[in-house]
C-alpha cells in the first residue's frame, strides 16, 4: 500500500486530498484499489508517509502493535480506529485458515521469543510470474488443453531457465528452495523430476500453436510490427553420443566445439527484439539451404505481410535465397559475401563521398564509445549498394590483407622457382598460373602487376602503390546490398545492424537461459529442452521492454539479482495462551524493488499473508 495525493479545482479553491491505494492484480493487469480517504496531510512531511501508510496497512490486517510500541499520535489513532480492520483469530480456530476468515479475541505475544522461519527469495519468481500471466500463456496452454497442474509445472519450469537454469532432474530442489511454492500455490514437497521429463513430451506437440499465440499476443500488447524481420542462425552441441537423435551431426560449431555433435537453431526476431518463430535444423545443415524452409514456417505461424523486409547475414546471400525473397514479394537487407565486395570494390575507391553515421550512445551505456562509420551508396539495374567503412573493424581487416600479400608474394616466388627450374616452360601454361594466382587472392591481386619476361624467363610483380593506398583505406569496410529504392545508405546500414538484436538473443539464451549444453537422450525432449528457452527468452524481453520504455535501462540479470532479496518468510510468535502463531508472508520491500515493481506494473505485495495456530499442548 502506499498513498497518493489528489487535487482538485472548483469554483476557485483548490482541494487536495490524499488516498490510501493498494496495487491489485487484475485479468487485465495492474489496477489500484482505494482503499480510504486520509484528508489533506499535506502538514504532515512527506517523509513520514510511508511510515503512515504501513501503519494503516498492519491496522487493516489485523496486525497488532508491540506492546511498547503503540502510536501516541491521537488522529493517527483515531483514523485506525475508524477502520475496518480484520479480527485476530481464535487459538481455538482450526489448525490453518486464511486471517480474513478467522475470529476470535486478542492475544498478547512474547516478543523475546520471536523467531522467524523458511525464508525464500521471491521478487524474481513474482515479477516473472506476472510477465507469464500478462503475455497470456495461461490461456493459451489451457485452451489448448493443459491441466491446470500442466500449466503451473511449465510456468515453474520457464521460470527456472529465466532465472536459475538447471537441469530437469534438478529443478524440484530449486523449487524447493525458492517460495515458487507459496506463489504459484502447489506442495512441491515431494515432487519428483519424472514428471517434469514428462511436461516435456506434453508440450513438444504443442510448440508452434504456442509460439504463434504468444506472437500474436505480444503484437497487440507492446505494438509490434512485422514489417522487418531478423533470422540468424546458432549452433548448440550435445554432451555424450547422442546416437538416438537423428537431428545431431557434427558441423560447423559456433561454439567451437568440432568434438561434440550439435543441432543448428534458427530464429527469426522482429525489430523490437520479441521472438516470433523458431525451428531446428540438423548440426550439418549449411546456412543458405535453412531459409526457403524457415519462411514456409514464419508463413504459418505468423504471415508474412507482402513488402516485409528479411535481414539476414552473408551466410544466406546466395542468389537463390535472394530469388525466393522477391518470388514471394518481400525486400530484402543483405550482407554480400568477400569476393562479391572485392568484385565490387573498385565502384567505391573514390572515398571522398562517404557520409558519417550519426550514431547515438547505448541507451544502458551513455559513456560508451561507438565506433565511427561511413557509409556510401551505388545504385544498379535492380540493388542499391552500400559500402561501410567501420573503424572498430580496421586493425582486423588490415591484418587480414597483409597476412594475404604475404602469402601472395610467396606464391608468386614459388612460381618463379618452377619457371627458373623448368617445370614450368610453355608461355601459354605459365600465363595461365598466373590468372590462377590473381584469382586466389583478388584482393591483394588487383593492386599488383605480374609480368612475365619470356626472354630472361623471370616473373616480376610490381606493386601500384596508388592503389595499394586505396585498398589500405578501404580497410575495415563490408557490403551491403538490398532491392529497396527507398532507402538511403544510412538507413539499410541501420536496418542491417539490427541484426545484432538476433546475435544478442542466442548469446543470452546459451549462458544465462542455459540452452548449452544438451544432456536429452530423445529428439522431442531436445526440442522441448529449446522450446522451453525460447519461453524463457519472450519473458526476459517483455520485462527489459518495458523497462526500457520506463526510462529504466538495465538488464534482466542486474533485476533478477536485486528481486532476489525479496524474500517471503514465516514470522513464529509465541503467544501467552500456550499457542504459537506462524505469520507466512513478504518482506516490506524497500525502495529499490518498490521502484521496479511500479515500472513494471507488479503489485508490491506478493502473497497475502497466511496464519497458522499451533498449541502447544498438542506436541
Amino acid at each position: 500500500m502506499y498513498i497518493r495525493k489528489t487535487v482538485r479545482k472548483y469554483k476557485d479553491k483548490t482541494y487536495v486530498n490524499h488516498l490510501l491505494v493498494e496495487s491489485v492484480l487484475t485479468d487485465k493487469g495492474p489496477r489500484q484499489k482505494v482503499i480510504c480517504s486520509l484528508g489533506d496531510l499535506s502538514p504532515k512531511p512527506p517523509e513520514q508517509w510511508l511510515a503512515l501508510a504501513r501503519k494503516l496497512q498492519d491496522a487493516l490486517t489485523g496486525q497488532l502493535a508491540l506492546p511498547g510500541f503503540a502510536d501516541e499520535d491521537p488522529e493517527l489513532r483515531q483514523l485506525i480506529q475508524s477502520l475496518p480492520t480484520q479480527p485476530t483469530p481464535s487459538i481455538d480456530a482450526p489448525t490453518t485458515h486464511d486471517a480474513a476468515s478467522s475470529s476470535g479475541p486478542l492475544v498478547s505475544v512474547h516478543v523475546d521469543r520471536v523467531t522467524y522461519e523458511k525464508p525464500r527469495p521471491a521478487g524474481h519468481i513474482h515479477v516473472g510470474l506476472a510477465f507469464w500471466k500478462r503475455l497470456g500463456l495461461d490461456q493459451i496452454l489451457h485452451s489448448l488443453g493443459f491441466s491446470e497442474r500442466t500449466i503451473k509445472l511449465t510456468c515453474a519450469m520457464t521460470l527456472n531457465r529465466l532465472i536459475h537454469p538447471a537441469a530437469e532432474y534438478a529443478m524440484p530442489d530449486w523449487i524447493r528452495a525458492t517460495a515458487m511454492e507459496d506463489i504459484l500455490g502447489f506442495d512441491s514437497s515431494r515432487l519428483p523430476h519424472d514428471p517434469l521429463y514428462r511436461n516435456l513430451d506434453r508440450l513438444h506437440p504443442h510448440r508452434g500453436e504456442i509460439e504463434s499465440a504468444l506472437a500474436q499476443r505480444e503484437e497487440n500488447l507492446f505494438n509490434l510490427g512485422n514489417a522487418i524481420l531478423l533470422y540468424d542462425l546458432t549452433s548448440t552441441y550435445f554432451e555424450g553420443k547422442a546416437s538416438l537423435i537423428p537431428k545431431a551431426k557434427r558441423g560447423y560449431s559456433r561454439d567451437h566445439r568440432p568434438d561434440c555433435k550439435q543441432l543448428v537453431v534458427g530464429l527469426v526476431i522482429g525489430r523490437e527484439g520479441f521472438p516470433r518463430a523458431h525451428e531446428i535444423f540438423e548440426g550439418n545443415v549449411q546456412d543458405r539451404k535453412t531459409l526457403p524452409s524457415m519462411l514456409e514456417l514464419l508463413e504459418k505461424r505468423v504471415g508474412l505481410a507482402e513488402g516485409a523486409t528479411i535481414v539476414v547475414d552473408r551466410g544466406m546471400a546466395y542468389p537463390e535465397n535472394l530469388a525466393e525473397l522477391q518470388r514471394r514479394k518481400l525486400h530484402y537487407v543483405v550482407a554480400a559475401r568477400q569476393n562479391e565486395r572485392d568484385r565490387y570494390l573498385a565502384e567505391f575507391e573514390t572515398i571522398d563521398t562517404f557520409e558519417e553515421v550519426i550514431r547515438q550512445p547505448s541507451p544502458r551505456n551513455p559513456s560508451q564509445n561507438k565506433s565511427a562509420v561511413r557509409v556510401k551508396a551505388h545504385s544498379t539495374d535492380h540493388e542499391t549498394l552500400i559500402l561501410c567503412l567501420s573503424s572498430e573493424r580496421v586493425a582486423k581487416d588490415r591484418a587480414i590483407r597483409e597476412k594475404q600479400e604475404d602469402r601472395f608474394l610467396r606464391d608468386v616466388a614459388k612460381l618463379q622457382a618452377r619457371i627458373q627450374n623448368g617445370r614450368l616452360k610453355q608461355d601459354v601454361k605459365i600465363g595461365e598460373a598466373i590468372g590462377r594466382l590473381k584469382e586466389r587472392y583478388p584482393r591483394v591481386g588487383r593492386y599488383h602487376s605480374l609480368v612475365f619476361n619470356s626472354k630472361t624467363r623471370r616473373l616480376e610483380a610490381t606493386p601500384n602503390q596508388e592503389k595499394r593506398e586505396v585498398a589500405a583505406s578501404l580497410d575495415g569496410s563490408y557490403l551491403l546490398r538490398t532491392d529497396r529504392q527507398d532507402l538511403s545508405a544510412q538507413e539499410a546500414w541501420r536496418i542491417y545492424t539490427s541484426l545484432t538484436r538476433a546475435e544478442n538473443a542466442f548469446r543470452t539464451m546459451k549462458s544465462p537461459l542455459s540452452e548449452r549444453p544438451i544432456f536429452h537422450h530423445l529428439e522431442h525432449r531436445v526440442e522441448s529442452h529449446i522450446f522451453l528457452c525460447v519461453l524463457a527468452y519472450h519473458l526476459l524481453v517483455a520485462i527489459e521492454t518495458t523497462l526500457l520504455r520506463q526510462e529504466i535501462h538495465t538488464s534482466w540479470a542486474s533485476v533478477r539479482d536485486l528481486l532476489a532479496t525479496h524474500q517471503i518468510a514465516t514470522i513464529v510468535l509465541p503467544t501467552d495462551q500456550n499457542g504459537i502463531l506462524r505469520i507466512r508472508c513478504s518482506a516490506t520491500p524497500e525502495p529499490d524493488h518498490r521502484v521496479l515493481y511500479e515500472a513494471l506494473g507488479v503489485p508490491i505485495e506478493i502473497i497475502r499473508p497466511v496464519r497458522t495456530w499451533e498449541r502447544n499442548d498438542l506436541k
